[in-house]
């Protein structure tokens, strides 16, 4: 297989037929598991705020992501503005719930990931893009022929459509979700979506069989894989347990980061259990849990 793997598939001509394929979900829209069905292509919205265009809130190198993906020359990353998530405690929630951002085109957003790649990041990696799937297929299409060649980071809330996530097969090296709830009222109260635990179990088994466990090169850099976020939340609103067990599931070698940077953020005053940042001893059972699961390969709070 070509690496980055996009490359082969421009090859043979798929990547434009992927991103074609992609742009017939946006009218009506079914690019997410919420299929709000949106006339996008006619400048209307659902619920992520996003029509036809892309939106940005910026790009640059980040050197705050995980260890894998951001070695000497930092990660390449593009903040999508708005979120198919409605998080109420949402720790950027000025770019996914206020839209802080602009419109661009699809030769800007290429331009984007040459910029990163001139810049010497080690990878494009796109935060929050489920509901632009569609916009970053045919901005890639145009870069991969400018001579991109980084792979391609997919870094997401976890609440994704199969369907959508079938046309990146061959796209994207590394999946970078987030494992947010394992209980679903919880993920209706705080997030507002319906079955989240059943819809982000299935995009992470679909997830893996395509990429597979993170991979390293001999620097330490992300080659192709799955990497999983979860953040600790207070009072074990997240269902920590119940997450790791999922993961170990299908694979003891999958990379974790036990996220602690939670803190009250946007409304998350206005629900008590969330209100408060989780204790040491919360932070602790979380990472305790993880290794009784069988997990080894953790990051973040260790």
């Amino acid at each position: 297989m070509s690496w980055p793997a996009y490359l082969e598939l421009h090859e043979k001509g798929e990547l434009r037929r992927r991103a074609e394929a992609a742009e017939g979900l946006l009218e009506p829209c079914r690019v997410c598991p919420r299929e709000c069905l949106a006339q996008r292509l006619q400048g209307k919205t659902g619920v992520c705020g996003v029509a036809e265009q892309a939106l940005v809130s910026s790009y640059g190198p980040h050197f705050g992501e995980e260890r894998p993906l951001v070695g000497t020359g930092g990660s390449g990353t593009i903040f999508l503005a708005h979120c198919n998530l409605c998080c109420v405690f949402c720790q950027n929630y000025e770019i996914s719930q206020e839209g802080e951002g602009q419109i661009v085109s699809t030769a800007r957003l290429a331009e984007m990931m040459l910029d990163l790649q001139r810049l010497g990041c080690h990878n494009i990696n796109f935060v929050t893009p489920t509901h632009q799937v569609p916009q970053i297929l045919r901005a890639l299409a145009g870069a991969v022929e400018d001579g991109l060649r980084l792979p391609l980071v997919y870094n997401c809330g976890g609440y994704e459509s199969l369907e959508t996530l079938r046309l990146l097969d061959g796209v994207f090296d590394i999946y970078m979700p987030d494992f947010k709830f394992a209980v679903a009222d919880i993920a209706k109260r705080y997030s507002k979506v319906e079955n989240y635990p059943a819809v982000a179990k299935a995009a992470l088994r679909e997830m893996h069989r395509q990429v597979g466990d993170l991979v390293m090169d001999r620097r330490g850099l992300a080659r192709r894989g799955l990497l999983v976020r979860h953040l600790v939340l207070p009072s074990n609103l997240a269902g920590t347990a119940e997450i790791v067990r999922f993961l170990a599931e299908f694979s003891e070698d999958t990379y974790v980061n036990i996220m602690a940077q939670y803190r009250p953020r946007y409304r998350a005053h206005e629900y008590p259990p969330l209100a408060r940042r989780p204790t040491r001893t919360e932070l602790e059972e979380a990472l305790h849990l993880a290794r009784a699961a069988g997990l080894h390969r953790l990051d973040g709070y260790c």
